[in-house]
């Protein structure tokens, strides 16, 4: 039986310090037609659960006007868009799955999330090699694909300010915060990390105020992916809705050069797709977001081709969740 997905995919790059991750969705599509098994793969979506956010991206190499947090203006649109799209997929569909550009507008999926479930505490698990923590009073770079999660935990971070945000900047944030209806949709306690390896002062300050559980790359290769998986619901067991963000540079540089910011000693891709497969057979995870393939960086369309395969195993396992259930 084939379950009811929405598909959301959010076409910005504007988030981040390289134009390119806005095509990585289409690359991810074209890697669909090499495999026969599974072209025509996508057609599934195109239905009422499907949702394409377009960013305008000629807007990327324009002057930025708030230096701390860069093109903040557009991706507070993208997040409203994104979090109304992931709000109607949870409450209307089996599961969401959002495919995006740059990683900022993960802040607008935890909205959406949030906006769909008000009273329930949300769970995030956070595949990445950053820890996107960082607030315009604490960026060195002002990118805001640095930001997804700051704007959900209505932490800013002020102990380790060194920028003086201007007001209107400051007003922008406090915006970008509350899409959705609320500016605190989640813990950073409830937040775990997985292969988390490239982070300043500032974002340590708070995994360690809140005690966040990190989850390096040699934990995972020595427990193994699927009892992984296992420890990170426990640890999330109290959260009632959980949601899964893979960011693609999370894997090691050997696959991972098709994404704005590699990182060396990440995951392969075996172990991510198992970790995901996984993750995504549990009653609790209701969303995945696969983010940052720029395919003006990938060689060959590597990138998009092992995400696209690390996607249609999330599908696959989805499918049999629900057929076990009806």
């Amino acid at each position: 039986m084939v379950s009811k997905i929405k598909l959301v995919e959010v076409k910005s790059d504007l988030g981040g310090r390289r134009a390119g991750a806005s095509l990585g969705i289409d690359a991810i599509r074209i890697a669909s037609y090499k495999n026969p098994n599974n072209f025509g793969f996508f057609r599934r979506f195109e239905n009422e659960c499907y949702a394409r956010i377009n960013a305008d991206n000629q807007l990327f190499n324009r002057p930025n006007k708030h230096i701390y947090s860069k093109k903040i203006e557009e991706i507070i649109k993208i997040y409203n868009e994104t979090a109304n799209a992931v709000s109607d997929g949870i409450k209307n569909c089996d599961f969401t799955i959002v495919i995006a550009g740059d990683h900022s507008s993960a802040g607008g999926t935890i909205a959406g999330i949030k906006k769909a479930n008000p009273n329930k505490r949300i769970g995030v698990v956070w595949i990445d090699a950053h820890a996107d923590v960082h607030t315009p009073y604490t960026s060195d770079s002002g990118n805001m694909h640095g930001m997804p999660i700051a704007t959900a935990i209505d932490d800013d971070n002020l102990e380790c300010k060194f920028n003086d945000v201007d007001e209107e900047t400051a007003e922008l944030w406090e915006k970008i915060k509350s899409v959705g209806g609320t500016k605190k949709k989640l813990d950073l306690s409830d937040v775990v990390y997985v292969s988390l390896r490239d982070y300043e002062v500032a974002e340590s300050t708070l995994i360690k105020k809140y005690n966040t559980k990190v989850i390096r790359t040699i934990d995972l290769r020595l427990l193994g992916a699927n009892e992984t998986a296992h420890s990170i619901i426990k640890s999330l067991s109290h959260c009632d809705i959980i949601y899964v963000s893979f960011d693609v540079d999370s894997l090691d540089t050997t696959v991972s050069m098709g994404t704005g910011t590699p990182v060396a000693d990440g995951l392969f891709v075996h172990e991510a797709k198992e970790l995901l497969r996984v993750l995504s057979s549990y009653d609790k995870v209701k969303c995945i977001e696969i983010s940052e393939i720029n395919t003006t960086l990938d060689s060959g369309n590597k990138m998009a081709e092992a995400a696209f395969e690390i996607l249609s195993a999330v599908c696959r396992t989805i499918d049999i969740r629900f057929a076990l259930h009806n």
